[in-house]
């Protein structure tokens, strides 16, 4: 038996299959995405099982669905290899579970319904992690749907870090930080923990992609992040403005910017796209050479040090980093930058083993001499939905068969 693990988004569907070993879920065996996804688009299908890569183009004809044809073809993909024997439940990655989802829940009408009043608040991935469930439940209707949360990891955080200094009416609306990045993070910690003795002591996590944020954690808990109500607060990320002055978004509107505008510009143009001018990938930036490109690389990193100075206050302290996320896994340069950057908490990188840090495992790259340990973690945000699933299921009761008459 097996979870199937997945994050759908607007054009692409990722997803990975995890067997499970006495309840538990292990390491995926089969993992890809599918891409062209959107309405016109033209899929193509890319996985790697048992070390193999295989890439193909998806056919739709006219009048099908994308997803719908890659739905079908993911379901034959893993009915003919011995990746499984059966899925057991298909674990759905949900942005924004609000006050109400603090832990994994399986689907229903109603939890849909719930979590459908959030898109506003992660615009960019609920509404599309919603419909992602709705067609597998058409595609898998007799397998359990189970919804796993950004938003769980930090639900237990002080609430000196979440409210806001807002009246109290509208805190009672949850009007609160949330926080994002949670089954990364979770990720992250598990690995931490197993590694190094210091994974239960005052960690900064940083999850930098395209979306990006950092995370406070003390004995395995997240007490601090720099993302809030929605996923826009905190660091600057690809293409959404991080922290913002409210005052900017008044002067807009009484510019007579609409709401829709305004919502375009924060998620879709802004951080190292609107800064560049060039691109929300920092591939290209480091590639390009430009002024403005260095200015966007530029800010990005010194908004990651001065969130992390801030964090470390909170946690009187620090004795671990570290670095994942696209970013923070495969850019060197931006590790070496920021751990100089910081390098006044006692903080000593190790240039070469920063330099070999890559591929799937964890790697230490502090200096012999640092006072506080840094680690790069490759996240793997399906294996924790898959092992939430397991969980769920495992705990639920089961139905006890009816008595026999006579």
């Amino acid at each position: 038996m097996a979870i199937l693990a997945v994050n759908a988004g607007s054009s692409s569907l990722k997803f990975s299959l995890h067997a499970l070993h006495q309840g538990h879920a292990q390491p995926h065996n089969l993992a890809g995405n599918i891409q062209g996804l959107e309405p016109g688009g033209q899929p193509e299908m890319a996985w790697t099982y048992q070390g193999q890569t295989h890439q193909e183009s998806l056919s739709v004809a006219t009048g099908q669905s994308a997803f719908h044809v890659a739905l079908e073809r993911l379901q034959k993909l893993v009915q003919t290899l011995d990746a499984a024997q059966g899925i057991q439940a298909v674990a759905h990655r949900v942005v924004h579970g609000g006050s109400d989802y603090t832990h994994s829940v399986r689907v229903t009408a109603q939890v849909l319904e719930n979590l459908s009043r959030l898109n506003s608040l992660a615009p960019l991935h609920q509404p599309h992690n919603l419909e992602g469930i709705r067609r597998f439940q058409a595609a898998f209707p007799s397998i359990p749907q189970i919804a796993c949360f950004d938003t769980a990891f930090h639900a237990h955080m002080p609430e000196v870090d979440y409210a806001f200094a807002l009246p109290l009416s509208l805190q009672a609306q949850g009007i609160r930080r949330y926080g994002f990045h949670g089954l990364s993070y979770q990720y992250i910690q598990s690995v931490l923990q197993e590694k190094t003795l210091r994974g239960r002591g005052r960690a900064i996590m940083a999850h930098l992609g395209n979306g990006a944020s950092l995370c406070a954690m003390r004995d395995g808990v997240s007490v601090a992040t720099t993302m809030g109500f929605s996923a826009l607060d905190g660091l600057m990320m690809g293409t959404r403005s991080g922290s913002l002055d409210a005052g900017v978004l008044l002067y807009l509107l009484e510019q007579g910017w609409t709401h829709e505008r305004i919502e375009k510009l924060l998620y879709k143009q802004c951080g190292l796209l609107g800064v560049s001018g060039i691109s929300a990938d920092m591939r290209r930036l480091r590639a390009d050479g430009s002024v403005n490109a260095q200015r966007a690389i530029d800010q990005f990193t010194h908004r990651i040090v001065r969130e992390a100075g801030a964090l470390t206050a909170c946690l009187d302290g620090l004795d671990l980093l570290a670095f994942s996320g696209g970013i923070g896994e495969n850019d060197a340069v931006l590790r070496q930058q920021v751990c100089e950057r910081l390098s006044w908490t006692g903080l000593r990188i190790d240039p070469e083993r920063n330099l070999q840090a890559r591929g799937h495992s964890a790697w230490a790259i502090h200096a012999p001499d640092s006072r506080i340990e840094i680690w790069v973690i490759p996240t793997d945000e399906g294996r924790v939905a898959a092992r939430e699933a397991a969980a769920l299921l495992s705990a639920e009761p089961t139905t006890p068969e009816p008595a026999s008459a006579g």
